[in-house]
Order: structure tokens, then sequence, then C-alpha cells
């Protein structure tokens, strides 16, 4: 019994009807080849609910279900207490009735005040849950609806936003764990978008294992992005990997046994579900306690998931709530996961930067050293021979050649002769003009190049440096050069060769020898 003062479920009784019952509506139904239930089958079937309902004034009233919009096809006809039909309405996902109210199963009743009688047929291939009638006024029920029609559109806009942007990274990166979530979001959109009469209702799709079938293949896809995010590999996590492995097989068998039994494949949605989530959870679990920061941020996404969508699968009936469906509760746990999940993806995106210009900067230092002298610091052989390559036509090359290293390092040790080559490259360095480079080669061998071409500005700078090098500790110490223009050879082929040959033609009618020891 129930009044419409407020929102009520309408207690009564459930019956199981065969296959060749028929029932028309033309007067209360003989209930005598009809199987007493206690609610509808999750598998599906064809059902009876007989209930009694007082109204207590005249309006319009609103008969609806409460916990789950999963229906195939609904009718409902209302009897006065004389046992005549005063009002009857139909619709449900595989109907084409209009549908008076945006995505609920509520039909408009107008009743006198008196005592009448239900008689409401459901026929569904499966349920996701149990639906149970119950009565409201038109103004409350109105205001009631608009929260769940609300979360609906808000949640499944941003599953479809969060699903393009899935999908391009997938085509721009070639990632799969990015392609295979962005196939989890679109079997869940394409779920829940049916289920809550979205489709049916804005785009007259009534095909109702649209409520299923995605499912099956997004959880595959799930447990295919789980082992890509969390990096299981056979080599590095056998175990792991092969548990994966067995999930995907047997959430392809479950597509099979779907195929061949339809109206078990929600039922097998729901053990695909907890499956992946059940691996899901180890798995974040194990790479987690290796240090992994990606699973540390996976288990925070999935164990919000896991905590409402565990819920929204098992849960039969929402007690004393009539806004919301079952349905509501598994969309915004997929919302949740993948708003979540957005972030492990952020978090991936600057760890991939931070990389990158970890890398870069690596790279730049090992050019650097690669075209670095360690002993002196000038650039080396390499760094000339790319600098020849960008002297312009107007520019130089000097070869030099260090005299009296042999002897510091032969009476004094090598410690003596590097100081004498760190001691000439650091004073010739800052005496050169900005237009010029110092090189060294190797050994007691070094060069200049000069854009400007100004080789007596260069070669009276080597004399200074040679100068202060014999006012200092180094009075054995001298240089040989020999300088060359890149206008007497355009081709630079044989700018190196020209300058050496004409060092040690300097070196050989020079004079000024480094003495012996006595």
């Amino acid at each position: 019994m129930a009044s419409t003062a407020t929102p009520l479920s309408l207690e009564g009784k459930w019956y199981q009807a065969p296959a060749d019952w028929g029932y028309t509506g033309q007067g209360l139904p003989d209930i005598a080849r009809l199987t007493p239930v206690d609610a509808v089958s999750r598998t599906g079937g064809r059902f009876i609910f007989l209930a009694d309902l007082n109204t207590g004034e005249a309006g319009t009233q609103v008969l609806d279900f409460k916990n789950s919009s999963v229906i195939g096809e609904f009718h409902h006809w209302v009897f006065d207490s004389s046992g005549h039909r005063v009002a009857d309405a139909e619709g449900g996902i595989q109907s084409d009735a209009d549908n008076p109210f945006l995505l609920r199963h509520g039909r408009e009743l107008q009743l006198a005040p008196g005592h009448y009688r239900l008689v409401t047929e459901l026929s569904s291939p499966f349920f996701l849950a149990y639906p149970q009638p119950y009565l409201d006024t038109l103004a409350h029920y109105r205001q009631a609806v608009k929260a769940g029609t609300g979360l609906v559109f808000l949640c499944l806009g941003i599953l479809l936003g969060l699903g393009i942007y899935y999908a391009a990274l997938a085509l721009i990166r070639h990632s799969i764990v990015d392609g295979m979530y962005a196939l989890f979001i679109l079997g869940n959109l394409l779920y829940n978008g049916t289920a809550l009469l979205v489709y049916p209702g804005l785009f007259g799709m009534h095909w109702f294992y649209l409520v299923s079938v995605p499912i099956l293949f997004s959880n595959c896809a799930y447990a295919v992005f789980v082992m890509t995010l969390l990096d299981i590999r056979r080599d590095s996590h056998p175990r792991l990997y092969r548990i994966g492995v067995s999930v995907l097989g047997i959430l392809g068998a479950f597509i099979l046994l779907a195929g061949l039994m339809p109206n078990w494949s929600l039922e097998l949605d729901r053990y695909g579900v907890g499956l992946f989530l059940l691996y899901g959870l180890v798995s974040g679990i194990v790479r987690a306690r290796e240090g992994s920061l990606t699973a540390r941020l996976y288990l925070v996404a999935i164990g919000a998931f896991f905590v409402l969508g565990s819920s929204a699968i098992s849960l039969g009936s929402l007690h004393g709530v009539y806004v919301y469906y079952m349905e509501h509760l598994g969309l915004l746990a997929v919302t949740v996961e993948a708003l979540l999940l957005a972030l492990v993806v952020a978090q991936q995106f600057a760890q991939l930067r931070s990389e990158k210009e970890h890398a870069l900067s690596q790279s730049r230092r090992n050019r650097k050293l690669a075209q670095t002298d360690a002993l002196t610091g000038l650039p080396n052989r390499y760094a000339l021979e790319l600098a020849l390559e960008q002297l312009p036509a107007q520019g130089s090359l000097t070869f030099i050649d260090l005299n009296g290293l042999k002897y510091y390092n032969d009476r004094f040790g090598h410690e003596r002769g590097d100081e004498l080559l760190c001691r000439f490259a650091a004073e010739l360095h800052k005496r050169l003009p900005e237009c010029a480079c110092l090189h060294r080669l190797g050994g007691d061998e070094f060069a200049i190049t000069c854009c400007e071409g100004d080789i007596s500005r260069v070669e009276d700078r080597i004399a200074a440096t040679v100068n202060v090098l014999h006012n200092g500790d180094f009075k054995f110490a001298g240089a040989s050069f020999g300088s060359v223009r890149v206008a007497e050879n355009p081709a630079k082929d044989d700018l190196m060769r020209m300058a050496d040959e004409r060092m040690y033609e300097n070196k050989r009618s020079s004079r000024r020898l480094v003495p012996q020891p006595a």
C-alpha cells in the first residue's frame, strides 16, 4: 500500500510468467499459471508485479522504477476498485514509446483519490539490479530527477572528452596503453549511454545488448592496459605476466559464452569487471612495492574505482534512494577513475619531459666532452674540424708547435710539462682577439682559427705569449707556427696540411732552439 505524499516503493508480489502466457490488460490477470518469485532474475525473463495503491488527493502522479534503468520493456496497467482499467503506460530500452521524462522510465498517471490495483509487466533479456516500482507526485518527481540527469550528462561529457584525448595520444605516440584505455572508455560510453537511456531517448537506438556487449570487450582492453601501464613483461615479471595472460584468456572466453548465452552477458560483465579489478590491484601493489611511482598513482585511481565499482556490480538495490540508479554509481566509478588516471598520464608526461631534458643535457655534456681537450679545457682536434667547416672565406688557420715540452717532461716530470701546456694555453687564449679560437690538437700541437684572417695579429699574440713564459718559470719554452688563409684553398680540404707544412718550415729555419741541459 502507498500514498503519493512522498516517493514510496510499492509493496507487492512478483510472479514469473511462462513464455506463452498472454495478457493484454483487459482485466486483472489470472495468476494461476504464474510462479511466485522474490524478485526478477538477473538473467532476464518475463515478470509480473501486482500491488495495491491508494491516492489521497487528486492530481498527477508519476510511476517509475528505483534501483535500475536496465529494463527491456515494461507495461503498466492501473485498475480501480471495481476492476475497470483507468490508466496504462509502456516503455523501456527496447520500446519505441515516447519517453516523457529525459533519461527516466517515469510515466504520468491521472488518478482521482481512491484505491487502485497496479499490474506491471517486465520483459527483458537481463537485469542489472532489482527494479522496484514506486509512486511520486509530479512536482516532486520533476525536481528530484534533475540531479541524476545532470550527473549523467556531466560524467558522459567527461568520459567523451577523455576518450578523445586518449585516442589522440594513442595515434600520436603509437601507444598501446593509451589506445587500450580509449577502448575501455568507449565501451563504457556505449554501456552507460544505453543503460541510462541517453541513446534510446535522444537517438532512437534501442539495441538492448549495447548494455552488455561493449563491456565484454572493454574488460579485455583494460587488462591489456594494466599490463602495459605497469610495464608487466614476460622477462621482468613472469608470474604477473602469466596471470595477466590467463585473465585475458578468461575474458575472451566470456565473450564466446555471451554469444552462446546472451541473457548471461551482463552477468559475465560483472565477473569480468571483478576479475580485472582484482588483477589491477594485485599488479599495482606489486609494482608499487618495487618503487614504481606510476603504480602508486594507479593504485589511488583503481582504489576509488574498486570501491565504487564493486558496489555497483554487487548491490541489488539502493534502499531508500529514489533519485539515483545503480547505473549512476557505476558511471561515477568509471569517471572518477578516468580522471585520476589522467593525472597518472600527466605525471608520465612530466617524467618523460624530465627524462628528455636530462638526456638533452647529457647529450650536450657528452658533445662538449667530445670536443674538449681534457688537460687544457680548449677545443680539441674534432672541434677544429667542425670549426673549419664554418670558417669564412676571409678566415685563416694557424698551426703551433710548442717547443721545450720534451725538455721539461724529461728534466722535471710530466706534471711540469703539463703545467707548461696549461700556462701556454691560458696565456695565449686570453690574448687572442674575439674573432680567433685556440685549439689543442694533442701533445705539443695547437691551432688557431681566425674568422677575420688577421694572421699578423695572431702571430704577434703567440710571440707575446712566449715572452710571458720566458719571463716566468719557462725560460726554455718556445713556439713555431705556420699560417694559411682560406682563400688559398677555398675547398678547405688541405688547409690543415698546408698550415702544418709551414709550421715545420718555420721550425727548421728558426734559431731559437731550446738549450740542452749540461
